[in-house]
């Protein structure tokens, strides 16, 4: 017998009964509160996800306690079991932590997003392209970025090209449109344009300006031009995604946690 906290009390069970109910040998907490610990512990500092689930279960956990149950987690990588439709990758950044009167470092780390989860990656993009090719990939899957070339890098290394629908996202070709400045009347008819795919007409508009800003714009167009598609048929027929907020919420997930002391008394 051995005895599991839990949110319903003290529970005996036998080790036939814990094995059912996947309790490794060393654990003393119930699978549900576990589960309830690591959520929280992904999100806040330990001493917060110890407070939290006292007020939330009325069951004390501490801090440490929640620390070590984090560190000794094998979490696997997200499977998909269905067709994963689309990918959406951005990177992001984590300031290393230096010793006293040293200056940190910041190294990159590259995210990808898809209906089964997410998987990141410090300075080994082969990672998130081997996990992405061992899912099954509709065929065209859906590749949804930013104009960084980092992003593209993966893109081109995950299923064919032929297999693959590569789009700008919309929200940050729109961004660079209106970094361009000038005439508002030529922003709108641009982003008219561009909301339609129609880049040629877009980069008309700007071709006899010589600011430096019109000029990276309309070479930022032709370099992305195959990845501008119809927006506004996608998004009214529902056909995919236009932009890519779910990774970009992905990093700020993993912003915020790496941001959090391991534990904070």
């Amino acid at each position: 017998m051995k005895t599991l906290k839990s949110t319903l009390g003290n529970l005996s069970i036998t080790e036939k009964q814990a094995a059912k109910l996947g309790c490794g040998s060393a654990s003393r907490l119930s699978p549900h509160l576990e589960n309830c610990c690591l959520r929280l512990s992904a999100n806040v500092a330990y001493k917060h996800a110890a407070q939290d689930i006292k007020y939330l279960t009325g069951v004390t956990v501490p801090a440490k306690t929640q620390q070590r149950l984090v560190h000794y987690q094998d979490f696997s990588e997200p499977i998909s079991t269905e067709d994963i439709s689309e990918l959406s990758a951005d990177g992001g950044k984590v300031r290393l932590r230096a010793h006293q009167g040293e200056k940190s470092e910041w190294k990159d780390y590259k995210a990808i997003v898809s209906e089964a989860g997410m998987m990141a990656s410090f300075n080994q993009n082969d990672i998130i392209v081997n996990w992405a090719n061992k899912q099954p990939l509709a065929k065209p899957v859906t590749c949804v970025g930013d104009g960084h070339d980092g992003v593209w890098n993966i893109f081109k290394e995950i299923s064919c090209e032929q297999d693959r629908r590569e789009i700008i996202d919309w929200y940050h070709l729109n961004q660079n449109l209106q970094k361009v400045g000038g005439s508002m009347k030529r922003i709108k008819q641009a982003e008219a344009y561009l909301w339609k795919g129609n880049v040629e007409n877009a980069v008309a508009l700007f071709t006899k300006l010589k600011k430096k800003s019109a000029v990276n714009f309309c070479k930022y167009l032709e370099k992305h031009k195959q990845r501008i598609i119809n927006y506004e048929v996608c998004s009214r027929d529902g056909i995919c995604s236009i932009g890519s907020g779910a990774v970009e919420s992905g990093i700020k997930q993993i912003a915020r946690r790496i941001k959090i002391r391991a534990i904070s008394f």
